[in-house]
């Protein structure tokens, strides 16, 4: 993902969940992806979706179970 990418959606992310402390961060030797961060937490990966000429953005979060406790 491109720099401009990221701050686009690092923009959405705080608005809307209301959370200014959301930041997006580029993976390392990755083009495609990027990583959803609470402060310090890691959140999930965002990827880019090209496909069929409709860009997307899907994000992937996995909740464990002892977490929900």
């Amino acid at each position: 993902m491109t720099p401009q990418e990221i701050s686009k959606l690092e923009t959405y992310f705080r608005k809307r969940f209301a959370v200014p402390a959301i930041e997006v961060r580029q993976r390392p030797q990755k083009s495609d992806s990027a990583e959803l961060y609470f402060g310090d937490e890691f959140i999930g990966v965002v990827y880019r979706d090209d496909e069929d000429g409709d860009l997307s953005y899907n994000l992937t979060m996995a909740i464990l179970e002892i977490d929900l406790d």
